[in-house]
């Protein structure tokens, strides 16, 4: 009977152990992930050098949670290029130095887009998914700016119209921007060739880049003015119920999908893929909110001095941090294939 007696004992003393032994091993796969982590930042974030120059200049600046993990994702599939361009380039397949440009140009657009350039009226694009933002922005194109105000004062919208209107605008400001800096470059370039007095092979090769860059900015502009066209209709017009897509990149893409020399059989593919792409976008939004929720939290727990909650609100936003990173690089990479495949389809047009 003692021995019977003795078994609950027995056993609770076993769950005791066990549960200090689990916190254990949970304290030292946390303690194994800090270290991987640390030692991930002194090799560097990047395997680019110019790349961890810039993450590294970011860190120092006043950039919100969700714009650096924003920025992140931009560096990422920037390494991927310049890491892709260092093999091209090694079988001999860059001789004309067309690709290694538009990196240099790629970089040029991202540290222009979080305001690392170097110049004062360089804006970052509010990303603050916790405060409206709309009345302090500034679109800075006077028909946008008056094309939304009528809009909203219209009452053809709800709130959350009006909210999803508000990013068609902002992302339609982003790429009236990207063009502005392309175009920059694209006139730098040309007044060097200008002042060459004897041509020769490597400027018949020069000529070429530039011939190729004019073509990007020809299709970012059409891209700009059917966007515009869209957001006129829209503001006048109001929402149609049978839209396809919500999503501003998205809705880009179909249109230009739709210009270009797709088979019908191809764009109702394409058009599949882009539904796909806008449920990838939509989670990622979603991400954000919660990395935007997890570091205002953040901010408020560390004022209480109590370390247990400040460390397990660091634990959840580091890991919404890592996540947001993540999906933010697939967004992005998949977002340039698919304006890949859009930009070939606008070339065979024009041939």
């Amino acid at each position: 009977m003692a021995a019977v007696r003795a078994l609950p004992a027995l056993a609770a003393a076993l769950l005791l152990a066990a549960a200090g032994q689990a916190s254990k091993y949970s304290r030292e796969a946390n303690e194994g992930l800090a270290a991987a982590d640390g030692k991930r930042r002194e090799a560097g974030e990047f395997r680019v050098v110019r790349l961890n120059q810039v993450w590294e200049k970011a860190q120092r600046l006043h950039l919100s949670a969700v714009k650096l993990a924003e920025l992140h994702s931009d560096l990422k599939i920037q390494e991927k290029d310049e890491l892709s361009w260092k093999k091209l380039k090694a079988e001999g397949l860059d001789e004309d130095g067309e690709k290694e440009a538009k990196l240099r140009r790629n970089l040029n657009v991202i540290m222009t887009k979080y305001g690392m350039n170097g110049k004062k009226d360089s804006q970052l694009v509010d990303t603050n998914y916790i405060k409206d933002g709309t009345e302090s922005d500034t679109l800075d194109d006077p028909r946008l700016e008056k094309l939304w105000s009528k809009a909203k004062t219209s009452g053809k919208f709800s709130d959350e119209e009006l909210d999803k209107l508000w990013r068609e605008f902002k992302h339609h400001k982003e790429k009236i921007r990207e063009y502005n800096i392309l175009l920059e470059t694209v006139s730098r370039t040309e007044d060097i060739h200008k002042n060459v007095i004897n041509p020769s092979e490597e400027n018949l090769v020069k000529e070429e880049i530039l011939h190729n860059k004019h073509r990007e900015l020809k299709e970012k502009l059409r891209s700009i003015n059917q966007g515009f066209e869209r957001l006129r209709k829209v503001s006048h017009q109001g929402y149609d119920t049978t839209s396809e897509f919500e999503e501003p990149r998205v809705i880009d893409l179909w249109d230009m999908a739709k210009s270009a020399n797709f088979t019908e059989k191809e764009l109702e593919s394409f058009r599949e893929e882009l539904k796909h792409f806008e449920a990838k976008i939509e989670k990622h939004h979603h991400y954000q909110k919660q990395l935007e929720i997890s570091h205002q939290k953040l901010k408020h727990v560390e004022g209480t001095g109590d370390k247990d909650h400040l460390n397990r609100n660091k634990e959840k936003y580091a890991m919404l941090q890592e996540k947001t990173k993540e999906l933010g690089y697939k967004v992005k990479k998949h977002l340039q294939d698919l304006s890949s495949r859009i930009s070939q389809g606008l070339q065979h047009n024009e041939l």
